[in-house]
């Protein structure tokens, strides 16, 4: 241990000991040599040959490990500036249009050269800002940290798709499971489910109310305990639990059971989306984000598709055992998420530097040189990301600061109505269809083609959301989209009409664009900091599940069978979610003129005083601009 500072530990010890293992293209310096430093300016491209990174042996590891945990907060910021100009060149700025599923160097109609460097501008790179934004010392990934790195286009493009491979993939088959057992009661009420528990139309929307709400009041909860124990402690905990839950519904007897054991999985599922969206947060840059959300949420209807596939085979099983088919649809998929649950434990790593495990394997999922690259490209994305440790509670005075975030509430309030004119319908289809003459199985599989239908949208609208930068207007398309069909089931008597245009109308409605993925990633973009991102989230996904509620609510017994009175209330709320959504825009467009003519005003001397001394964090910086 060295001395020096109240640490024992100066930053300039520090700065020497990365220096002797860390050299820049072309250098020919570092213990390492000019052999792997080699490089070639291409074109005005810099491209790299075998270059080496620092943090390639165990013992730097451990080096880094200790200054991580022991550097005081000002000898980290001292440390980055000096540092700082050990950096080679920087890569080409990334085009902020066209991007689907990596980062490219170069705009359209240009060659790609995936050697090129791809290391982005960040403040990082400003001696004077740098210090401004340092990570916190207990930072997980703070051995990594390294404002000097260097990479290319091609190991970035590698490297993503090892992520999506191990992270995206797993996560997706997650939420398969969680969408299997809160929606398989849709294709249990076509098995009998109500009248063999007693059960009426009113009864379903109870249950179908409660399992919101109570969904609901867990958002937040939920994302104070996986800050506190981990995400990937508390997602794996979260499934096995509701598993139990929902393997146990195969005993239902009548109103209560029913109505219990959707509070139950509401509670135990709650706060599972946003706690995923966070995690996937400690891997990929916000405009990556946007569209693996879209993806995210694709998942989520091929478990609706896998959904009624297997309910056609399960419901089959009426009799086995002198059980009716819902009970055995009920245990069969809560026990195959028992299964994904207690795989999530070895799974799920904490973060891109803690991959390493008995499960995962000794040396992890990523080399040293990997996790320099996955750190580094993220936090220059986000420099917020460094100011949480993923084992780091939310304060209480932290937590009401994010819930009184009143910049994010436009959000909110989209989240808590958006949805609605297409909850409702979606929640009687199955009971509709069978309603019109469809027999149990046509109707599980007569659902099938507007998911696909889904699917497509989605992808389309999340990724025309990305290539334009805008959030609010392409997120309103959706509205415009159920106005024809809404009209039709208002004003024609879907009693006089053949089944099958019924079905067609419904399979074209049902089919729509979703937003939702959109959505949850202007929450992330807008709150800015891994705090308000946690909380943000949650407060979003509360909104939806309150449009649940809100949704579940719309046609009520008396109004059957042509629902004219619910129709009406869903076209008005689409009416409001228009001028809803034009306001949001409105008003983020306003705070961010507003804040431009006050950052321009002031002198490059003013705005750097306010960067070092100013105590705004987040989206609250004047020289933050919010996503519109």
């Amino acid at each position: 241990m060295r001395s020096g500072s109240s640490t024992g530990i100066t930053p300039v010890d520090v700065a020497d000991d990365w220096a002797e293992d860390w050299h820049q293209p072309g250098d020919g310096g570092g213990a390492n040599g000019g052999a792997n430093g080699v490089s070639e300016e291409v074109g005005g491209a810099i491209r790299l040959r075998d270059w080496t990174a620092r943090s390639n042996t165990d013992e730097d590891d451990d080096a880094r490990s200790q200054y991580g945990s022991e550097i005081s907060k000002e000898d980290a910021d001292v440390t980055t500036a000096l540092i700082f100009t050990e950096g080679g060149p920087l890569g080409e700025p990334e085009p902020k249009r066209g991007r689907f599923w990596f980062s490219s160097p170069g705009g359209k109609g240009e060659e790609t050269d995936l050697d090129a460097i791809a290391t982005q501008r960040s403040v990082f790179d400003d001696p004077d800002l740098a210090g401004q934004y340092q990570p916190q010392p207990d930072w997980e990934n703070i051995h990594r940290f390294d404002p000097s790195a260097r990479w290319t286009w091609r190991e970035e493009r590698a490297l993503i798709r090892k992520v999506d491979f191990k992270i995206m993939l797993w996560t997706c088959l997650m939420f398969c499971a969680l969408e299997m057992d809160r929606a398989n009661i849709r294709q249990a009420v076509t098995d009998d489910l109500l009248p063999e528990l007693g059960l009426t139309t009113n009864d379903y929307n109870l249950g179908n109310s409660l399992f919101a709400f109570s969904f609901l009041c867990a958002e937040v909860p939920s994302q104070l305990i996986s800050k506190y124990l981990g995400c990937d402690i508390w997602i794996p905990l979260q499934m096995v639990l509701w598993s139990l839950v929902a393997s146990s519904q195969f005993t239902l007897s009548g109103r209560f059971g029913y109505l219990a054991s959707r509070v139950l999985l509401g509670m135990l599922q709650g706060g599972f989306i946003p706690t995923v969206v966070l995690y996937l947060s400690y891997f990929y840059k916000a405009n990556e984000l946007t569209i693996r959300m879209g993806f995210f949420w694709t998942s989520m209807v091929f478990a609706d598709i896998f959904a009624a596939l297997s309910a056609f085979g399960l419901l089959h099983m009426r009799g086995v055992g002198g059980y009716s088919g819902w009970r055995w649809l009920f245990l069969i998929e809560g026990m195959v998420t028992l299964v994904f649950g207690i795989l999530s434990f070895g799974l799920m790593p904490a973060g891109p530097t803690q991959t390493a495990s008995w499960f995962r394997g000794e040396k992890g999922w990523f080399t040293p040189r990997e996790e320099v690259i996955l750190v580094n490209r993220i936090i220059r994305d986000d420099p917020s990301k460094g100011g949480m440790h993923n084992r780091e509670p939310v304060s209480p005075r932290l937590l009401l600061k994010s819930l009184l975030d009143f910049d994010l509430w436009p959000i909110y309030l989209i989240g808590l109505f958006n949805h609605v004119p297409y909850a409702t319908p979606t929640s009687y289809l199955t009971l509709s269809l069978k309603g019109m003459g469809f027999s149990t199985f046509q109707t599980n599989l007569l659902v099938i083609p507007s998911q696909v239908l889904h699917i497509v949208n989605m992808i389309i609208l999340t990724y025309v959301s990305e290539f334009t930068g805008q959030m609010s207007l392409i997120a309103i398309i959706p509205q415009f989209w159920a106005i024809p069909f809404l009209v039709f089931l208002r004003f024609v008597d879907t009693t006089t009409v053949s089944k099958w245009t019924v079905w067609l109308v419904m399979t074209f409605f049902l089919g729509s664009p979703y937003s939702h993925p959109i959505q949850v990633g202007w929450i992330s973009r807008n709150a800015n900091t891994v705090r308000s991102r946690a909380v943000g989230s949650a407060m979003y996904n509360m909104c939806v599940q309150g449009g649940s509620i809100i949704g579940a609510n719309i046609y009520r017994e008396d109004d059957a069978p042509h629902y004219t009175r619910g129709n009406t209330v869903l076209l008005s709320i689409l009416a409001f979610n228009i001028v809803l959504y034009l306001s949001t825009k409105a008003y983020y467009v306003w705070r961010n003129r507003n804040r431009e003519e006050v950052w321009n005003a002031m002198s490059e001397s003013e705005r750097e005083k306010y960067l070092a001394e100013n105590s705004d964090a987040g989206n609250k910086r004047l020289d933050f601009r919010f996503a519109s």
